[in-house]
């Protein structure tokens, strides 16, 4: 049965909670009334302040034209008065006519009157000076909307100052103020710090903001006049509504404090239950999360005290020694993992760690023995253990089983020896793929040159000559002797040695391998023109080699060309070399280059073949191996330069490569 007085209680809570209801509705109006005052105050002090500004500025424009009588001496003070006031964007002097005699932008703005030009805004500069004539001082024009570059706009206002020189009109000054600058640089900012500031029109449009306060619906308001000759400026100020403060009346403030501190006593003492069951739950998680993350190592974790006993080892360290938590924690040393033959070699090392001496704390490497005799290495990383009040308690050792990454390093060392003797093999294959390919053609003009001599020989006494016999041999000596450096520049190529670098003149390459090109040349009825640029400088390269390069390149040339393709009476049987400098002369780092083109005009490349040029055995040629673009290229890069191709008007490619050129020519 319900006692009676419940209802008596309920009335009464109900009473307490109407009473500080009303208190608080109380307290509540009476900070509001006081706030709305405060800021409205502060919006007058704010009025004051701009007045006061506005006041000054007018004092030194006044002074301005004081000191500065003539339009030519009138600039300089000009801009030194627009530097010391962001508020304003244009100051200008025009005469009685309001043509403009001198002007000046402000430095920290664009000219606001770039996009449609100051000529729109004379109907209120006209408006002010009007005014400013009528009261004989400055008057202001009412604001104005003007549109900007950027799609935006602003709020100007005009100034206008009539000046007068003993009691003669000398026209007028006007100063074009920002209404939003006037609120950044004349308000006092610790007035309006974390308010809203703007200048507003009669139906609450706002004209120009300074700063907002975003998100606040409970906003108290303030409007203030500031009066100016011949315009009025209506001054909001908004501040968001702060928390109550204290409570005007001293009992109800007893009263509802002492019924707030046992409201909060009670949500306090609900809050500590909920944080201490909380705190309970977060630690049995974290239990539970260590938990589970030790037993998912790999790693074998074993933590002992001071004397060396086991207190806590993870399944990841039972597994590796095959012994469980249960036989192990509380045993000492000797370590039941410990192999017999190095137990006192052990015991020796733990007495070290026990007496305080610290060991490497990368880790060293042991050996242990599982439970079935099997041994197996261990890198093994040791710290110590200390408790919550900074003592140390013992070691906390993590171990790691290295069987696994012995036998990767072992299969590592094992792939590395076959690796290297596949790379010898492959070297020794490239090395005789290169040299058969290079000396195609020193042998081809050797047997041609043997071929002739022995045509002599067989013709008779009568026909040989011996000058035509010495000649022949010479030539074979010469293609024998050019076919032993080929060798030598293929081996120190392929072993990548520094190849033996001279300085060449680009004729001598060209007379190194004009006999060879000759005989092509006219035995495919191919004109060969050699074009060298007056003023080429010396190249420094493998000579060997570059003349291979363009051998290569002239002779692919020409094998473009066959008998009838293009035909001779087209005139476009020639393959062209020419040599000139690089353009533009010299690089980014100073260095000097020569430019060699091989012109052929044959029938080209298809789209498929100019993707692949230079993949080594890649051919188009029946008989061909695919390798001498391919160590074209690489001659070249290892020189420094680069070769490049394109296709050419009517017909034919264009092969080009460069080479440094020589350093005392520079």
């Amino acid at each position: 049965m319900k006692s009676p007085r419940w209802p008596l209680w309920g009335a009464l809570l109900l009473l307490v909670g109407a009473l500080l209801t009303v208190l608080v509705f109380l307290a509540a109006e009476y900070e509001v009334g006081r706030d709305q005052a405060s800021l409205d105050q502060e919006a007058l002090d704010v009025a004051s302040d701009i007045r006061s500004d506005l006041l000054r500025n007018v004092q030194s424009l006044q002074a301005l034209n004081a000191f500065a009588p003539t339009p030519q001496s009138w600039d300089t003070p000009a801009a030194d008065l627009l530097s010391g006031r962001r508020e304003m964007v244009r100051l200008e002097w025009r005469d009685n006519a309001l043509r403009p005699l001198a002007q000046r932008l402000s430095p920290y703005s664009a000219d606001v009157f770039g996009a449609l030009g100051r000529e729109q805004a004379l109907p209120e500069v006209r408006q002010a000076c009007e005014a400013g004539r009528r009261l004989s001082g400055p008057a202001y024009s009412p604001s104005y909307f003007w549109p900007v570059r950027d799609g935006r706009g602003m709020e100007l206002m005009e100034l206008c100052l009539p000046l007068t020189e003993a009691g003669n009109p000398r026209g007028f000054l006007v100063a074009t103020y920002t209404l939003k600058g006037i609120l950044a640089e004349l308000a006092d900012a610790s007035a309006v710090r974390g308010r809203g500031l703007s200048f507003a029109d009669a139906d609450g449009t706002r004209l120009a903001v300074h700063s907002v306060i975003a998100g606040e619906r409970r906003t108290l308001r303030a409007q203030a006049l500031i009066d100016l000759p011949g315009h009025t400026l209506l001054l909001q100020l908004e501040s968001p509504r702060r928390a109550l403060g204290l409570f005007p009346n001293v009992l109800t403030g007893v009263v509802g404090a002492l019924s707030l501190a046992l409201l909060g006593v009670l949500f306090m003492l609900a809050r500590d239950t909920r944080r201490r069951q909380h705190a309970e739950e977060r630690a049995a998680e974290a239990l539970a999360f260590r938990k589970a993350m030790e037993d998912s190592l790999v790693t074998g974790l074993r933590a002992r005290d001071m004397a060396g006993r086991i207190t806590y080892v993870n399944p990841a360290f039972c597994q590796m020694v095959g012994l469980s938590a249960e036989q192990l924690v509380g045993t000492g040393l000797p370590a039941p993992w410990w192999p017999p033959e190095l137990v006192d070699e052990y015991q020796q090392r733990q007495n070290v760690r026990l007496a305080g001496q610290t060991l490497p704390r990368e880790g060293y490497e042991s050996v242990f023995q599982r439970s079935d005799g099997t041994r197996f290495p261990v890198l093994i990383i040791e710290a110590p253990l200390i408790d919550a009040r900074g003592v140390q308690t013992g070691f906390m050792s993590a171990i790691i089983d290295l069987t696994e990454q012995r036998r990767v390093e072992e299969l590592n060392r094992a792939s590395q020896d076959k690796l290297q003797a596949t790379a010898r093999l492959a070297t020794v294959g490239e090395m005789a793929s290169l040299i058969s390919h290079e000396l195609n053609q020193p042998l081809a003009a050797i047997a041609s040159y043997a071929s002739g001599t022995l045509n002599l020989l067989e013709q008779g006494e009568g026909a040989l000559e011996r000058t035509d016999l010495h000649g022949a041999i010479r030539r074979i000596a010469e293609q024998a002797e050019r076919a032993g450096r080929v060798i030598r520049s293929v081996a120190d190529f392929v072993r990548r040695r520094d190849q033996v670098r001279e300085d060449v003149a680009p004729q001598r390459l060209i007379d190194g391998i004009a006999t060879l090109l000759s005989l092509q040349a006219k035995k495919q009825s191919i004109r060969l023109a050699v074009e060298i640029a007056p003023g080429t400088p010396d190249v420094h390269c493998d000579r060997t080699m570059v003349e291979q390069v363009l051998l290569n390149l002239a002779r692919n040339g020409m094998q473009a060309m066959p008998l009838g393709d293009p035909p001779t009476a087209s005139g476009l049987r020639v393959l062209r070399i020419a040599i000139a400098p690089a353009l533009p002369d010299r690089d980014a780092a100073g260095l000097r280059w020569v430019r060699f083109d091989v012109i052929d005009h044959g029938q080209g490349l298809s789209p498929e073949a100019a993707e692949r040029v230079f993949t080594p055995f890649f051919t188009t040629k029946a008989e061909g191996m695919g390798l001498g673009l391919s160590l074209c290229r690489t001659v070249v890069e290892q020189h420094g330069g680069a070769l490049s191709f394109e296709p050419v008007a009517p017909r034919g490619m264009r092969f080009a490569f460069t080479l440094p050129a020589a350093a005392g020519l520079l």
